[in-house]
């Protein structure tokens, strides 16, 4: 009775290790854009619930965030490039934050990232 062999061939396991590279490589250039964007979520959400935040104009509340992003690890040229509004369309005002990120990935291959975030602002004065 003849054994037959099981198992990947030398070949085999060079393409999935090529191909887990690859991927690997992708993650790595695409992950930190993504914790950037929970720390704008978590600046949008801290800086929409300060008290007094509808009477601002959007150049203090632009300087709110760049104060706060310096603490989500949020690189100011997110902030400077960004499209911040404020949305009433809804009834309640809404803080939104929406911004491109362009992450080079090989040769001309680029990933054209796009994120956006709101949060409620909130409705007390700060003299309430």
């Amino acid at each position: 009775m003849k054994s037959k062999q099981q198992g990947i061939t030398l070949v085999g396991f060079l393409f999935v290790l090529v191909l887990a590279g690859f991927f690997t490589y992708m993650a790595m250039q695409l992950v930190p854009a993504y914790f950037e964007f929970m720390g704008v979520k978590k600046m949008v959400a801290e800086v929409a619930a300060k008290p007094g935040e509808r009477e601002k104009p959007l150049s203090v509340i632009r300087s709110d965030m760049s104060f706060k992003g310096d603490f989500q690890y949020v690189d100011n040229s997110t902030i400077r490039e960004a499209q911040i509004r404020i949305d009433t369309g809804q009834g309640t005002p809404r803080l939104v934050f929406r911004y491109h990120k362009t992450i080079p990935f090989l040769y001309n291959i680029d990933f054209l990232l796009h994120f956006q975030t709101s949060a409620a602002l909130n409705e007390s004065s700060s003299g309430d």
